[in-house]
C-alpha cells in the first residue's frame, strides 16, 4: 500500500453489510417546489438565461465533447510527457514519487490526449490526479474520487478531511496558473464512483493505480464497482489498473499482510465486468521479487503490474 496523507487510502472501509455499499447523495434539485421554479424559467425573457446557463454546464461537464466527424487530439508526445512531468512546479516529494512511479512511461502506456474527461479512483494524496490534469489540459476534466467518511465511527486522531490531498493540489495548480485541467473532488462510495453530475458513457478513461489490493474487505463490492467503471465509461474508454504483484494462487488474500494481489485474479475480474485487456506495461516488473514480503528481501524495487483495459463498442475495438 502507498501511504498518502493522513492516515491513509482507506480508513473506513468495511464489509458490504456494514458500510452500506451502494451510498449516493441525495437530488437536492428535487426539492419541494421545483416545478414553479421550471414554470417560471419557460416564461418569455426567462428563456436566454436558461440557454446560458445549459451551455455553462455542458461546457463543464463536456469539456472533451467534439462535433461529429471531429477528428480527437492525437496522444501526447514523449517531448510533451517530458515537458509534463518537468514542470517546474512540481513539488519535490512528487518528484521523489516519480524515482519510483516511472510516470513517463505511465503516461505514455496510457495514451492521453488533451481534452479527456479522466476520473481517479481511490485519488489519495492525488499524484495520479494532478499528472491526469496536466495531461488532458485545460480543455479536458479530471474528477478524483476519495472515500466519504463513515458517520457511524469515529475520526481517528490527527485525520485530515477525506480528499484534503487532492484540494491542495487543486489550489496549488490554480495559484500557479499551471496548463492543467480543474480536479473536482468527488466524495462517493467506491462502488459507485461516477461523480453525480456526469451521466453514464460520459468518461474517457478511469485510474485506478496501486490500490486495488486494498479493496479486499469490499468483497462483492469490487463486482459493482468494476462494473460502474465499465458503465461510466465511453465505448472505447480505458481503465487503467497498477498494483504491486503478488504470487500465483494468491488472489487478494494478502492484501491486508503484504499489500500485494495477484495479477490474473484481478485480471479476471475487471474482465467479467466487460472489459477487454488491450496492453500490459512490463517497466514496473522486477522478476527478482520473490513477492514473500511486503517490502522485498534484499532491498530491491517491488515487482509491479500496470494493465489497459478498454471498454468495447469504438471502431476497431
Amino acid at each position: 500500500m502507498i501511504p498518502g496523507p493522513g492516515t491513509g487510502y482507506l480508513p473506513y472501509l468495511r464489509t458490504p453489510a456494514e458500510a452500506g455499499w451502494g451510498y449516493r447523495r441525495s437530488d437536492a434539485g428535487k426539492a419541494a417546489g421545483d416545478h414553479t421554479r421550471d414554470e417560471a424559467m419557460n416564461r418569455p425573457g426567462m428563456r436566454a438565461l436558461r440557454t446560458a446557463l445549459a451551455a455553462l454546464a455542458a461546457s463543464v461537464v463536456g469539456a472533451c465533447a467534439m462535433a461529429p466527424g471531429a477528428q480527437a487530439p492525437a496522444a501526447l508526445s514523449e517531448a510533451q510527457i517530458a515537458a509534463i512531468v518537468g514542470s517546474p512546479d512540481r513539488t519535490a516529494a512528487d518528484r521523489e514519487n516519480d524515482k519510483r512511479r516511472k510516470p513517463e512511461q505511465v503516461l505514455a502506456f496510457m495514451g492521453l490526449r488533451p481534452g479527456m474527461v479522466a476520473l481517479d479512483v481511490v485519488a489519495g494524496g492525488g499524484y495520479t490526479s494532478e499528472l491526469l490534469a496536466r495531461s488532458v489540459g485545460p480543455t479536458g476534466k479530471v474528477f478524483s474520487q476519495a472515500q466519504p467518511r463513515d458517520p457511524n465511527r469515529a475520526v481517528p486522531p490527527g485525520a485530515r478531511v477525506p480528499g484534503a490531498g487532492v484540494l491542495e493540489r487543486q489550489a496549488r495548480l490554480s495559484g500557479a496558473k499551471a496548463a492543467a485541467a480543474p480536479i473536482a473532488l468527488v466524495l462517493q462510495r467506491l462502488v459507485d464512483p461516477l461523480p453525480p453530475e456526469l451521466t453514464p458513457g460520459r468518461v474517457d478513461v478511469v485510474t485506478l493505480m496501486f490500490n486495488y489490493h486494498d479493496l479486499g474487505p469490499l468483497g462483492e463490492g469490487r463486482a459493482q464497482m468494476n462494473r460502474s467503471i465499465f458503465a461510466a465509461l465511453k465505448p472505447g474508454g480505458l481503465y487503467i489498473v497498477a498494483d504491486h504483484s503478488g504470487r500465483p494462487g494468491t488472489g487478494i488474500s494478502e492484501s491486508t499482510t503484504l499489500h500485494r494481489i495477484e495479477e490474473a485474479f484481478l485480471r479476471s475480474e475487471v474482465e467479467a465486468a466487460g472489459f477487454k485487456l488491450v496492453a500490459a506495461g512490463s517497466f514496473l516488473r522486477n522478476a527478482a521479487d520473490p513477492r514473500d514480503k511486503e517490502t522485498p528481501d534484499p532491498p530491491m524495487p517491488k515487482d509491479e503490474f500496470i494493465l489497459k483495459f478498454v471498454k468495447p463498442g469504438a471502431a476497431g475495438q
